[in-house]
């Protein structure tokens, strides 16, 4: 019955595709540069205190779903909090991104809609677009004339263009100000996932989206997770309050889904509050990836140009992209491996991820290391 899994496996493993679960020691002395804590919150005393004082308060899981026991006092206050910090209506949060991303996209559309989306959006987009039951429509990457082209054209009264902020493989930003103008000239709303955008990009970390000056349209409509500046577990939806009363009466990965645990959302709600009182963090995201780039740039790899906290520097396959990371992970520098089908170009790359809490020093120490293993890897730079 299931002897097609083998052979599936056999062709991964000969393309240099198969992966494997990786379990890291709590007391890890490597540098990290793989995890998605930017702002270097997952660890910080005030948050793991909160997560576990509302553990010892409200108990080790929230018990149900949303709509039954599944919601605290403290899921309001966190909806709250984030509605203000990123300057919408209103929030909902979920037990995942992953899970708000479906819920926006599935409760949003249907198969009286259309749905124009870029080529390079996240899994969990993809996935939405899918259930969606709407026409979809792929765009080319950050092509502003294309998703016009397709607005216009569509054969569905409504529809909604999907794309991420900051896309996650190569941290480049996409044109949020000139696609919400496309939408308004034809009627169409946008869903826009900030997983990266939030607490590294605009105003004190207030994501793309408050940058680009759209939080508060009444068209737009933002996901983000709280699992990477904010160093927690979980994911929300923002946008007006019809459009989060419409999700909670319908979006089925709210209805039916246990809601996120105590300790998530108080680990949430104080990286929050954190994040508000200490605003440089973002700026030294950004000025940790800036600087990464610059420097293994100049050492001739084909590195990405970073506008939040990722970087990605390509490999030449993706046996040397593993190979590299492997390298790299036995001088103690741990970076994350992106090969396809996490790529959406097919490019294999090693993919840095910087946090505000490196110091120079460890910065000089991961470009030397990537540097030394990128050669012995195969991975040979540009520079003769």
């Amino acid at each position: 019955m299931f002897d097609w899994i083998d052979t599936r496996a056999e062709a991964r493993a000969k393309a240099g595709l198969a992966r494997r679960v990786r379990p890291r020691p709590a007391d890890s002395t490597d540098l990290d540069l793989a995890s998605n804590d930017y702002l270097g919150l997952a660890r910080d005393k005030r948050v793991t205190g909160a997560a576990a004082a509302a553990t010892l308060r409200w108990g080790a899981g929230s018990t149900g779903s949303r709509l039954v026991t599944g919601s605290t006092e403290l899921h309001t206050e966190l909806e709250y909090e984030l509605a203000n910090f990123c300057g919408t209506q209103s929030a909902l949060v979920f037990s995942s991104g992953y899970l708000a991303n479906l819920a926006a996209l599935t409760a949003l559309s249907g198969p009286g809609t259309a749905i124009v989306a870029d080529q390079h959006i996240h899994a969990s987009l993809i996935d939405g677009t899918k259930l969606s039951k709407a026409d979809v429509v792929v765009a080319g990457h950050c092509d502003v004339p294309q998703v016009a082209h397709a607005l216009s054209t569509r054969g569905k009264r409504r529809a909604l263009v999907v794309t991420d902020s900051v896309f996650s493989v190569d941290g480049d930003l996409a044109p949020l100000a000139e696609l919400a103008a496309a939408c308004r000239e034809h009627d169409s709303a946008l869903v826009v996932d900030d997983a990266h955008g939030l607490g590294v990009v605009g105003d004190g970390g207030r994501g793309a989206v408050h940058a680009a000056g759209l939080a508060k349209a009444p068209d737009v409509v933002t996901t983000v997770t709280l699992s990477k500046s904010l160093g927690a577990q979980g994911g929300a939806v923002l946008g007006s309050g019809r459009v989060i009363r419409h999700l909670v009466d319908t979006a089925r990965t709210f209805i039916f889904d246990t809601g996120l645990a105590p300790a998530s959302v108080a680990a949430s709600l104080a990286a929050l509050r954190i994040l508000r009182e200490e605003p440089d963090r973002p700026a030294r995201a950004l000025e940790v990836a800036q600087d990464l780039a610059f420097r293994l740039k100049d050492k001739g790899f084909a590195v990405s140009t970073p506008t939040a906290a990722v970087v990605s520097i390509q490999a030449p396959s993706p046996e040397a992209a593993f190979d590299w990371a492997e390298a790299c992970r036995a001088q103690g520098v741990v970076v994350g491996c992106f090969r396809p089908p996490s790529v959406p170009d097919r490019i294999s790359r090693l993919r840095l991820t910087a946090r505000a809490d490196l110091s120079d020093g460890e910065i000089e120490r991961a470009v030397r290391v990537i540097t030394e293993t990128g050669a012995s890897a195969g991975a040979v730079s540009r520079r003769p």
